[in-house]
C-alpha cells in the first residue's frame, strides 16, 4: 500500500498558507503496477495448506507489494567458508522482477560480473576467482530473497511435520521445482517458520547444479539459521547467517559465515542491469568452461 503523504501535505499548505495542518490527508491509490502479478501469484499461494504457509511468511515478513514495489535491491553480500577456501564477497544489485543482477567486488567495485536475465557476463573477461558467473549472479539473490522468490511459478510445496531448532518448535514446509524451472529444478529447500511470527528463521537445503554435478547428485544437505534480521522500506530482511552441515537430522560442524548489510532500494535505469558490450558471456555450465 502506498500513500502520497507528501502531495497531500503541499495541498494543504498552499490552501491554508497561515495555518498549520491538523490533520495528514491520505489519498490511497486502488491499483499497483504489480497488481496482476501479486494477484496471480496469491491465488498459486492459496491452494493448499502449506502454500498458504508460505504466503503468511511472505506477508509476515513484508508484502509482495512492498517487495515488487520498491524498486532495484542493493546490499553487501559477504559470504565467507570456515575451511579456509576463497570468500565471496561483493556488493549487489538485484531485479527482483526480472531476475537479474549485477555484482561488483567489495576488494575493487570497478571488476563487474552479472546476469542479465539470459547471459551472465563478467565485464573484463575474466571470471572471478572462486565465483562462477552463472552459478552465483543469482544465489545471493535467491537466499536473501526468500520468502518472497517463492511467489514465482513451477514450485510445488508439501507440509512435513513439525521440528525444533533452538527451542523452537516450527511449521516445516518442503519447497521442490518443476522440471526445467532454473538452472538446477532438483534443488529443494526445506523450511522452518516460526508458528507465532509466521517469518522464516532457517531453512535447509542441497544444490544440485547441473555445472558441479553433470551426472546427477547434489551437495550433502546443510542448515541456513538467520542470525538477524532488519527493516528495509517495510520488508523484513536477513542481516546474517550461519550454515552448518545436517548430518542423519542432526546438526553439524558450521561451514560458513555469511553477513549481508548496506541494504538500499534503489530506482535505476533499466539499462543499469545490460551486459556491457565488450563482456565475456558464460553461459556454458562451469565443467565445460
Amino acid at each position: 500500500m502506498r500513500y502520497l503523504t507528501l502531495l497531500s501535505f503541499l495541498l494543504l499548505l498552499a490552501c491554508s498558507p497561515d495555518t498549520e495542518p491538523t490533520a495528514e490527508v491520505v489519498v490511497e491509490e486502488t491499483s499497483t503496477p504489480h497488481a496482476e502479478r501479486i494477484a496471480a501469484a496469491t491465488e498459486r499461494l492459496g491452494t493448499s495448506a502449506p502454500a498458504q504457509q508460505v504466503l503468511r511468511a511472505i506477508n509476515a515478513m513484508g508484502g509482495l507489494e512492498a517487495w515488487y514495489g520498491n524498486g532495484a535491491l542493493y546490499y553487501h553480500f559477504n559470504y565467507r567458508p570456515l575451511d579456509g577456501s576463497t570468500p565471496r564477497d561483493t556488493y549487489i544489485t538485484n531485479d527482483y522482477l526480472r531476475s537479474r543482477a549485477v555484482h561488483q567486488l567489495a576488494s575493487d567495485t570497478t571488476v563487474r560480473y552479472g546476469y542479465d536475465g539470459t547471459d551472465a557476463w563478467s565485464a573484463d573477461g575474466e571470471k572471478v576467482e572462486g565465483m562462477s558467473p552463472r552459478f552465483w549472479a543469482l544465489t545471493p539473490y535467491y537466499f536473501v530473497g526468500l520468502p518472497f522468490v517463492l511467489a514465482d511459478e513451477g514450485i510445488n510445496f508439501e507440509a512435513m511435520p513439525a521440528a525444533d531448532l533452538d527451542g523452537t518448535t516450527y511449521d516445516m514446509v518442503r519447497v521442490t521445482y518443476a522440471q526445467g524451472t532454473g538452472d538446477a529444478s532438483e534443488d529443494y529447500y526445506v523450511l522452518y517458520l516460526h508458528p507465532e511470527t509466521g517469518q522464516l528463521d532457517a531453512l535447509r537445503y542441497v544444490v544440485s547444479y547441473p555445472g558441479f554435478f553433470p551426472d546427477g547428485g547434489s551437495t550433502p544437505e546443510k542448515l541456513m539459521v538467520l542470525t538477524g534480521k532488519t527493516k528495509v522500506d517495510g520488508l523484513s530482511l536477513p542481516t546474517g547467517y550461519t550454515t552448518y552441515m545436517w548430518n542423519d537430522g542432526e546438526v553439524s560442524e558450521p561451514v560458513t559465515e555469511i553477513e549481508v548489510t548496506d541494504y538500499a532500494f534503489r530506482s535505476l535505469a533499466d539499462d543499469f542491469f545490460d551486459r556491457p558490450a565488450d563482456a565475456q558471456v558464460y553461459n556454458d555450465l562451469p565443467d565445460s568452461e
